[in-house]
């Protein structure tokens, strides 16, 4: 369980204390070890907070995880210190040129409700897209991110009414999978958009072959699906968040006036227990796994 991070990273002592092993560029090179290059699009507020709920699941990976951060172009990242994306983040064009990445993760962002035509950075982010699907073994999406992999395939969302907010039971659909395999039969995970997939939608195109449909809640519909050349990893929800994050976002819209979101279901606000931390942990690790098998087979 170890992970590449700068000597002085911000994060590193709160990894260290989840017990996740941390080494910095320097010793990780003189070890006779090949790290896995994640590349981490991270779009999502305050982008260095949310950057642990990413590292520590990655870490839990018994191999060696080099993640590497991707900034974009068209972004603002108001929310975010500037020095620290200076001093992490690469433009995608430079990472390309310096290094391969074996995988790629596209985060969330609020822009869910947007059409994706009106998203500044949409057509930055497009053509990455484009070029990982070509050229990297597995793409995963986060909520929005997984909406965008959708997009890219030429599938629709559609915009909900009310939030989906909450946790939800979801049904594993296929235990024969390599990253759903070892799923446990039925989990929870954590949901927290405003935007989403028909489900008659995803039935077709899972009937014409152009996609696997992997895990699925009455509530929040087809939550997880792939591209049928297993290159996207789509994940409607939030498997990473942490026990308060969904309080936060609820207090957040409180604050903002929004009339359109409930309080998160399934979760205590005076209270938020995490019960899909095992989902998570299950759901990233055999991603890494399966990208180091693709490796491995090359």
């Amino acid at each position: 369980m170890t992970i590449v991070v700068p000597e002085k990273y911000h994060a590193k002592k709160a990894l260290q204390d989840a017990r996740v092993q941390c080494i910095d560029q320097e010793l990780a090179l003189k070890e006779d070890i090949r790290a896995l290059k994640i590349g981490i699009l991270n779009i999502m507020p305050q982008a260095d907070r949310y950057e642990y709920s990413l590292l520590h699941p990655l870490g839990r990976s018994i191999l060696q995880i080099e993640p590497i951060w991707i900034r974009l172009q068209k972004h603002q990242y108001s929310s975010t210190s500037h020095q620290h994306l200076e001093e992490l983040y690469l433009y995608f064009e430079d990472v390309i040129s310096q290094r391969c990445l074996d995988g790629l993760i596209l985060t969330g962002a609020p822009v869910e409700d947007i059409d994706f035509s009106k998203v500044l950075y949409w057509n930055e982010i497009k053509e990455i897209l484009q070029y990982a699907r070509k050229n990297i073994h597995s793409v995963m999406g986060i909520c929005w991110g997984g909406l965008a992999l959708a997009k890219i395939l030429e599938i629709e969302k559609v915009v909900y009414p009310k939030k989906i907010f909450g946790v939800f039971q979801t049904t594993n659909l296929n235990k024969n999978h390599p990253i759903m395999g070892d799923h446990d039969d039925v989990f929870w995970c954590p949901h927290s958009r405003h935007a989403g997939i028909r489900d008659d939608v995803l039935e077709s195109e899972a009937k014409n072959g152009s996609i696997n449909l992997l895990a699925y809640s009455n509530e929040a519909g087809y939550t997880i699906f792939e591209s049928n050349d297993n290159r996207f990893l789509m994940h409607l929800g939030h498997p990473e968040y942490n026990a308060h994050r969904l309080v936060d976002e609820y207090n957040r819209d409180v604050n903002l006036g929004r009339k359109d979101v409930d309080p998160p279901v399934n979760i205590s606000l005076e209270n938020p227990q995490n019960r899909w931390r095992g989902h998570r942990n299950e759901f990233f690790g055999q991603w890494i796994k399966y990208i180091h098998d693709k490796n491995q087979s090359k």
